[in-house]
Formats: structure tokens, sequence, C-alpha cells
């Protein structure tokens, strides 16, 4: 399959202010040169710990928030490149589901005027009738009752509005959606329902995602390959089998351990990684995840890891890990 998203070298930087009373300016390096691609009707997820960048890198494809550097091409067209109206128009194109859905929606407005909006500013629909039986056919597409439509955000629980997002990221029929932490505000009895209406959304309408969340059970379940990331770089991608069967970075182990197993004979030894995730303002020099890294004392803390930053590259077929040892700490069993 061919990719329908490409993501080159992109960055995203903000700028910071340091020293004891704020008057230094420093730079938090949120994402730090990603390149993946997404091919046309899979889904890629994205995982890693809070403060990864996960959600900046995700709004930074879309232009919600502006790169600082690298290249982003969306069914062909190159994104970074667009201008205000041609990236409006684009829009139609690729859409986000939100995390939070009640924080997404606007409190002022009916469920009807919020799916209502995006078909009148795309010119979508010959006039209001059209737009209204377009709004009713989403509702019911995502297992809503057309009648609710009248009704206000604050009206609906999580998981009902949840359905509203993703009912206004469909409205423009876009061929690309990045789900950013879509199931997190949800309680864990509504989010397979969620899932599986993703999953038929995805058959019905051939959508490509990037799936970015910290629950790395339902990546598993819903996701054709996994890219971990890690203080704005990507660490590790693969097919998700083969990550979850086998995988290369010490991170991407950690990461794995802490998922739990149904089977009791499947039940894993948990790494438990020391210190906290450093700044990105001050990311560590070297490999970024060595100060937490297991193998890193295991092998008596090489000089390597300290200094030179290993590179995203092939280490087995279709599968890449930023590691200068990968594969040597072992998944704990």
């Amino acid at each position: 399959m061919s990719a329908l998203v490409a993501v080159e070298n992109l960055t995203k930087h903000f700028a910071a202010r340091t020293g004891l009373f704020g008057g230094g300016k420093g730079v938090i390096r949120a994402v730090d040169g990603v390149s993946f691609e997404i091919a046309e009707g899979e889904t890629l997820g994205l995982v890693g710990e809070s403060g990864c960048g996960k959600s900046t890198l995700g709004r930074a494809i879309l232009r919600l928030h502006e790169p600082t550097s690298g290249r982003v091409v969306i069914d062909g067209t190159d994104v970074t490149s667009l201008g205000s109206g041609p990236l409006r128009a684009f829009r139609k194109r690729a859409q986000i589901i939100f995390q939070d859905p009640y924080a997404s929606l606007n409190p002022r407005m009916t469920v009807g005027q919020i799916l209502e909006e995006p078909l009148t500013i795309h010119h979508l629909g010959d006039d209001r009738g059209a737009r209204r039986k377009r709004v009713a056919e989403l509702l019911d597409r995502v297992g809503l009752r057309p009648e609710v439509a009248a009704r206000y955000p604050h009206e609906f629980s999580g998981g009902q509005r949840q359905r509203v997002g993703i009912a206004r990221a469909l409205a423009v029929e876009p061929r690309f959606i990045v789900a950013d932490e879509p199931l997190s505000a949800l309680d864990v009895s509504i989010q397979a329902q969620i899932v599986n209406l993703l999953v038929d959304l995805q058959k019905e309408h051939a959508l490509t995602y990037l799936f970015i969340s910290h629950d790395l059970k339902i990546v598993e379940h819903l996701c054709d390959r996994v890219a971990v990331m890690y203080l704005g770089r990507v660490v590790e991608s693969a097919p998700a089998a083969a990550l979850y069967a086998r995988p290369l970075h010490p991170y991407s182990v950690a990461l794995l351990s802490a998922v739990p197993e149904i089977d009791p004979a499947k039940k894993r030894t948990r790494i438990i990684l020391e210190g906290d995730v450093p700044s990105p303002a001050a990311p560590p020099p070297g490999c970024p995840f060595h100060p937490r890294c297991p193998l890193y004392a295991q092998k008596g803390r090489p000089e390597l890891c300290r200094t030179a930053l290993p590179p995203l590259e092939d280490k087995a077929p279709n599968h890449r890990a930023a590691c200068h040892f990968a594969g040597e700490l072992a998944s704990p069993s």
C-alpha cells in the first residue's frame, strides 16, 4: 500500500523562560526530528509516557501547532507549505478527534449546530435542509438518535459526547484522522464501544488513523503498526505483532512489562524505570533514555550511550529502533 501520510524530520519547539526570575531564554523540544509514514487504510499507534510529545506531534501534523521545521505530506499535499486559504480547504481531508469531548465542543451550540458548522464552512450541502439531513445521518452512524441534535453538550454522557466528536470529524468526509487519546476521558465500560465504532468507520470509509494513546492493550488490539515515543523522538517502530512479541528498545520493553495479562501463566515481571522523564528543555546528551535505561546500567554505563545519539534504523525486517544495543534487554517473563 502507498503512504497516505509522510512525516519527514518534523520538529516543534516552544520558547521557554529560564533562570531564577525567568530572565533567560530556552527551548522546549516537544517534538525533535520525527519521521514516519502511514499507509492508506492503516492505523498507526503512537505510544509513550505523558509529556513525551505525542499530542503535540499529532497537532503539528495537522498544523494545529505550527511546526518549527520539517515536512508533512498528506494525500499528496505538502501541508507545511500551505497558506491559510488552501490550508482551510485542505482540512476536509484531515481531521482530529480530541481527548476531552466536553472541552472540544462549544457549550453554547446545540449538537446539530456543532455538526452543521463544518458543512457550512466547507460548502457541503446544497441548502440548510440538505445539511440537516446530513447531520441526522452522522448522528445515526455514530449510534445517537437524530432527535438529539437539539440538545447541548452538557446534556450528554462522556461517551455520547465523544460520539459527537467523532461525528464532527466525519462530517467533511476526511481520509485521515488523528485520534488524540480519544478514550482516556471515558469509563472503561464505554471504551470498547468507541473502539468498535472507530474500527467499523475505518472499514466503511477507508479511513487512515494516527491513534495516540497511553493504553498499550487497546493499541495492540486496534493498530496495525506502533511507534514508541520518548522525549520528543520516536525510539522504536514496528508492526504491532512484532513489537509486542519482541520489543527491541529498552524503553519499549519497560512499557510493555507494565501491561496487565489476563492469563496468570503469562504474567510479566514489571521493569520499574528509575527517575523521572528528563525535561525537554534540557534533554540529556547522547541517547536521551540513557539516564533511566536498565540496559545502560547492566552494560557498565558505556560512553557510547552518554555521547552519541542513536539513529532510528532497521534492526529487523520492518522493525526500527534507536538504540546502540537494541534487542539486548530481554523482555521480562
